[in-house]
């Protein structure tokens, strides 16, 4: 989805510095001192408005969570709806391009990945931009730790058998696998906003945990 350029949208970014993390390299393989503490660190690759990871945050308080989105106008929104809870200190949110990732997080410093209806990039021609593709996949693995899982929901059935069959020619360990999610009632899950759209349209929910071995 093509977003709306803001003026002034990074200035305004700046402001929300309980949240917004604007250099995140300083960071690397020292997240756990941004936080203050040594619980597991979860994030979001794709974190849109912020609706899941800010939910996540709050029913977690003792996991860290980082939330990644590369549009600035998105971020913008991440920050302007986290600003309205309750100050949660193991929230942060950041802007890179994932392509990146390992600037920003070092070897094994990610406990957990979601990835929550990624652009499915329909186009044959722009498969590689799919952040289930494996150029992605192989940065994960870097940045995860060696037994952390990557977690993929999405409603495009066409990105979930890609990303299946990259799974597969990876030879990721796959689990619950989720053809109807939401028809299922052993999961816990937190809705993203894609998610409560998609799914009040009668669109299928696709999900499935992975781990490299």
């Amino acid at each position: 989805m093509r977003v709306r350029k803001k003026p002034g949208a990074y200035e305004a970014l700046l402001e929300y510095d309980k949240y917004y993390i604007d250099k995140p390299e300083v960071h690397k393989g020292k997240w756990h001192e941004a936080f203050g503490n040594t619980n597991p660190i979860h994030s979001e690759f794709g974190g849109g408005k912020g609706k899941f990871i800010i939910e996540m945050a709050k029913q977690n308080p003792d996991v860290n969570y980082i939330m990644v989105d590369a549009v600035t106008e998105v971020v913008l929104k991440a920050v302007e709806r986290a600003e309205q809870e309750v100050y949660m200190p193991n929230l942060k949110i950041i802007k890179i391009d994932l392509r990146f990732a390992q600037n920003y997080f070092a070897v094994g410093e990610l406990d957990r990945i979601y990835l929550n209806f990624s652009d499915p990039w329909p186009k044959k021609r722009h498969y590689k931009r799919r952040l289930t593709y494996r150029d992605f996949m192989a940065i994960y693995k870097v940045i995860l730790k060696k037994e952390g899982w990557i977690y993929f929901k999405t409603d495009n059935r066409s990105l979930f058998e890609f990303s299946l069959n990259e799974f597969a020619q990876m030879d990721l360990i796959m689990r619950r696998i989720a053809l109807d999610l939401h028809a299922q009632t052993d999961f816990e899950n937190v809705m993203t906003e894609y998610e409560e759209k998609f799914s009040a349209m009668g669109h299928p929910i696709y999900r499935v945990e992975v781990s490299f071995r």
